[in-house]
């Protein structure tokens, strides 16, 4: 499955694309604050990461920036289930931090979400993350409370602040 926005190309990951996902996401900086990618990060992750199978239910897209030089990737959002519901996950390679490409993405993804005909999705951010909160809430998620929740990156539990958002509502925003 593709997409796209005013600026990206959402598109599947490929397993060719191990050695660029490697060299933005190798941040810790990036990594503690996703529940699923270890740290370390190493190529072998990478390499996982951009050969595993997509799930129709549940696709994951690397967000692409095409230009003249072909296309560089920015980060990735995607769904994954969580308890049994939809839940929106996203990152940005810090060179890209606090240029919109996050809300712009997952506005695309959370489309997606309806169309497939996931009622609900949900979304989180570690406490100490807020400016990955600002883009939740600004995406219209509502704000459900704190929990533990696991990070890889972190090799821990850490305080964890979780969203819901109905996509019903949704669409019956979009359409208004």
């Amino acid at each position: 499955m593709f997409t796209r926005t005013a600026r990206l190309l959402l598109r599947p990951g490929w397993p060719e694309d191990w050695v660029e996902l490697f060299r933005v996401i190798n941040d810790e900086g990036i990594v503690c604050n996703l529940a699923s990618a270890p740290w370390p990060y190493t190529p072998e992750s990478a390499r996982e990461f951009a050969s595993r199978p997509q799930d129709p239910m549940y696709p994951s897209f690397f967000l692409t920036l095409p230009g003249q030089d072909g296309s560089r990737l920015v980060g990735s959002c995607g769904l994954g289930e969580f308890e049994g519901k939809a839940e929106l996950g996203y990152w940005i390679a810090r060179e890209y931090w606090g240029q919109g490409f996050a809300t712009e993405a997952a506005r695309a993804v959370i489309e997606i979400a309806a169309l497939l005909g996931h009622p609900q999705l949900l979304c989180s951010h570690f406490a100490d993350n807020p400016a990955s909160g600002r883009v939740i809430e600004k995406l219209g998620f509502q704000k459900q409370g704190a929990e533990m929740r696991y990070s890889a990156g972190r090799g821990d539990a850490s305080q964890s602040i979780s969203y819901s958002m109905t996509l019903d509502r949704h669409l019956n925003l979009r359409a208004a």
